[in-house]
């Protein structure tokens, strides 16, 4: 007889948030983007999987079009998936229980959700990037790349200044002035909703870089949650980007907090030169995959080209 219990489907209104917030804050695999009040600010409409009475979670972020429900990744969420870390057979019910009822899935799990060797198809490998603060600064910065010292060297000579704390607003505004032409400010909403919810509780904290002139160049929120510590977002202007600025500012953010229990989790990318500048900081790829199939009928596979 199977020990595997039976997994719900459960609307997000029937959510009980005190038994969910408590599974995840109890996780080994615990992530910021699991909690209720960081997915009511970047899902909007979400659903769950659990296991039992709350032993197993996963959040299920939706979007709807044409009458048809699928899942996605929203944004400000890098990994999501089921907490705590499940079994295999556990794992393997929760993602039946998905493909029983999506057509279309395109999300991201976390780094101890591990697929079986026969769902290859659906499963695609994705890097973050970690690095451990626990040793001290000069043991730290002897695994910088090259490119990175000459980057904090070059910085060094512009007469840059760091501040600690900067006023959300600030940042928000610095931000929006250096986004790409296209964005939606929908996202940006998002992003201050979080930023101001992570400085209130205190879990948040911007840090700018200023030239000589007083001007805002680079910027980083810190989102420090236990011992992990996320480079959550991050802005540069010209001006930034050509004085070294990020470099020098994620170096002094390093020097502050090596030799204590801290991961930096630099969330990530696919895109080579933002790898190369985790990298360059000495962090260590963390694999961790994206389950993502199409599987609606053919008249209907242009929806989510």
């Amino acid at each position: 007889m199977s020990s595997v219990k039976k997994i719900h489907y459960i609307k997000h209104a029937q959510i009980d948030s005190e038994k969910w917030n408590q599974c995840i804050d109890g996780a080994l695999n615990c992530r910021i983007y699991a909690y209720d009040w960081h997915l009511d600010r970047t899902a909007i409409e979400w659903d769950a999987l659990i296991y039992g009475d709350y032993e197993y979670v996963m959040p299920l972020p939706f979007r709807s079009k044409l009458g048809i429900k699928y899942l996605y990744q929203p944004l400000f969420s890098q990994q999501l998936g089921i907490f705590p870390p499940p079994s295999k057979a556990i794992f393997e019910t929760f993602i039946t229980a998905i493909k029983n009822r999506f057509k279309y899935v395109d999300v991201q799990l976390n780094a101890v959700n591990i697929p079986g060797e026969n769902d290859g198809d659906i499963f695609f490998e994705r890097k973050n990037y970690l690095l451990s603060l626990t040793k001290d600064f000069k043991s730290i910065i002897s695994g910088y790349s090259n490119n990175t010292k000459r980057n904090i060297a070059k910085a060094q000579k512009q007469d840059l200044s760091i501040i600690e704390g900067i006023r959300f607003e600030d940042y928000l505004e610095f931000k929006s002035k250096n986004l790409p032409a296209g964005v939606d400010q929908s996202a940006v909403a998002k992003l201050k909703s979080l930023i101001a919810f992570g400085e209130y509780k205190g879990f948040g904290k911007i840090y700018g870089v200023y030239t000589p002139g007083n001007e805002l160049c680079a910027a980083v929120y810190f989102c420090r949650w236990k011992d992990r510590v996320i480079y959550f977002n991050a802005a540069s202007n010209e001006e930034g980007k050509n004085t070294g600025a990020m470099y020098y500012l994620v170096n002094r953010f390093i020097e502050d907090n090596a030799g204590k229990n801290l991961l930096l989790d630099f969330e990530g990318s696919m895109i080579p030169g933002v790898e190369r500048f985790y990298a360059g900081f000495g962090a260590r790829p963390e694999t961790y995959f994206q389950l993502k199939y199409n599987r609606l009928p053919l008249l209907l596979r242009w929806l989510k080209r």
